[in-house]
């Protein structure tokens, strides 16, 4: 029954962080949601932007320095984040970090 779901048991371990750049893995995308896994080496940054739906990120190491609308905040391990479709926002990397991005493309 491997074809219902979607199994990772470490998704630090799962997570490729480059020596320079972003790696991203798509984990699952069915047209509704898509969850894709980043790896994001110290610095490397996605500029601010748009999306047209709901996602949430969940930082599961490192540190990085958020965007979300007009407010910067920090992300640390264990950071959570919800946001609503059209909020500017944008990450860039202090350090090491893996973030989980779930994107909800049909609420």
């Amino acid at each position: 029954m491997a074809d219902n779901y979607v199994y990772v048991r470490e998704l630090r371990e799962q997570a490729h962080v480059p020596q320079n750049g972003i790696l991203s893995q798509t984990l699952y995308d069915d047209g509704k949601t898509k969850v894709i896994l980043f790896g994001f080496a110290p610095g490397q940054e996605l500029s601010a932007h748009t999306a047209p739906f709901p996602a949430i990120l969940t930082f599961l190491k490192g540190e990085a320095a958020l965007k979300l609308g007009t407010d910067e905040k920090e992300a640390v391990e264990g950071t959570f984040v919800y946001m609503p479709p059209y909020l500017e926002h944008g990450v860039k990397a202090k350090t090491d970090v893996v973030m989980l991005l779930t994107m909800i493309k049909n609420p």
